[in-house]
């Protein structure tokens, strides 16, 4: 992976956000939980949908994503694998959203260096307050 520079979120243009899930419909679930236009006065959510680990790392390395949002339970290569991954190999990365399976699940989350923990089933109002809070820093 190259260090490929992080571009931070500019509220006139577009706030990019990474969905990864091997199953269409959890990346589904969480586009529509999080919708267009996100509350708190971030710019719109453009979203780059995933399937494969490959395709999370060629878009890193592309660059210009705002937010990760990973799917724990993807198979054959885990969201919390991945948000290791890219939390130790890209200077700047991007803030890192985990959907789990279940609450034990925390653990490896925060190992992970995830900023952010949801369990599925998707709660759009616990998803999309823990977007917020990932975000209130620079709202």
């Amino acid at each position: 992976m190259t260090d490929a520079p992080v571009r931070a979120t500019n509220r006139l243009d577009a706030t990019r956000v990474l969905v990864y899930s091997d199953d269409a419909s959890v990346r589904r679930q969480v586009i529509a939980a999080l919708g267009d236009h996100p509350p708190s006065g971030l710019a719109p959510f453009v979203y780059v949908e995933v399937a494969t680990a490959a395709g999370v790392l060629r878009e890193m390395d592309a660059g210009a994503i705002d937010l990760v949002i990973l799917d724990g339970e993807a198979a054959p290569a885990g969201g919390m694998g991945i948000a290791k991954q890219l939390k130790d190999e890209i200077d700047r990365c991007p803030p890192v959203l985990l959907l789990t399976g279940r609450p034990e699940d925390r653990w490896l989350a925060r190992w992970s260096q995830a900023e952010a923990v949801v369990p599925r089933p998707i709660d759009p109002f616990r998803l999309t307050a823990a977007v917020i809070g990932i975000f209130a820093p620079t709202v």
